[in-house]
């Protein structure tokens, strides 16, 4: 993998053009997961305005979906290992309570959503909507389609009130997903992260393809694009993801017309 790669195959928003054969040494990968990081806390303080020049930046989102088992939490631990704790908020997304049934889906997503000079990184997202509730038959496809056209407006008034929108979607292969499901069974450390739930969707993986394909294709706008994660090799992934974060990062603080200032750390120059 050559530096400049992120931004070339993940914008053909089309699952079975990732290469999922792609690795990376664990020495490499080490080495380039701590300059990324370097990066990202420089980039989470000057947005804090916590460096010269001291003015608050936009809020950030990074929300993460995937398989079960793609590597989601790795990734985002590796995201948020190098910043303070003060700085990011990570807010996992799970089955919503009866409190939020009786709302809009979004509904439930307002009080975690960052405010200027703020972070928030989903583990998964309001793309359950268009995943689980379309698969489980929770939902038709006219709500469906309806959801989806929701979630790109309101995602666009949050990028138009100065929020910096970044989506991850991490893909690994039906072996590589089993192999790590029977991984995480036998070992009593792992066992809690592996539910009948989740087996239960192994089962629905034809459905769930068709619904990310859609979910892709529906909701990829403006500048809050898909950026698609070739993860079988979690060394790989989990620098793909870091390093494609600067990239969307500093793109948009650039386009809002914010001086980033440049690092340099090891080899990584952005």
């Amino acid at each position: 993998m050559t530096k400049g790669w992120a931004t070339v195959t993940l914008m053909s928003n089309r699952l079975d053009n990732l290469d999922l054969s792609q690795s990376l040494t664990h020495e490499e990968s080490e080495l380039r997961v701590q300059a990324a990081q370097h990066r990202l806390t420089q980039l989470r303080l000057f947005t804090g305005g916590l460096l010269e020049p001291s003015e608050v930046g936009p809020g950030l989102i990074v929300l993460f979906e995937g398989f079960d088992a793609a590597g989601k939490g790795g990734a985002i631990r590796r995201l948020t290992g190098g910043i303070d704790p003060r700085h990011v908020r990570v807010v996992p997304i799970s089955t919503p309570t009866a409190e939020e049934e009786r709302h809009h889906f979004l509904w439930r997503f307002q009080e975690s959503l960052p405010g200027k000079g703020e972070m928030t990184v989903y583990d998964r997202s309001w793309y359950g909507r268009l995943l689980v509730e379309r698969v489980e038959g929770l939902i038709g496809m006219s709500d469906v389609k309806l959801s989806a056209g929701e979630i790109v407006d309101f995602e666009d008034m949050l990028v138009n009130d100065g929020v910096t929108i970044v989506k991850f979607w991490l893909q690994v292969s039906d072996h590589e997903q089993l192999r790590r499901f029977n991984e995480r069974a036998s070992d009593p450390l792992k066992q809690w992260k592996l539910t009948p739930d989740d087996w239960r969707n192994r089962e629905h993986r034809s459905k769930y393809l068709e619904a990310v394909s859609d979910m892709i294709s529906t909701t990829d706008h403006g500048h809050a694009h898909w950026d698609l994660i070739a993860a079988e090799d979690k060394h790989f992934a989990r620098v793909a993801v870091l390093e494609t974060l600067v990239d969307r990062w500093v793109h948009d603080l650039g386009r809002r017309g914010y001086k980033v200032p440049t690092i340099i750390s090891g080899d990584y120059l952005r």
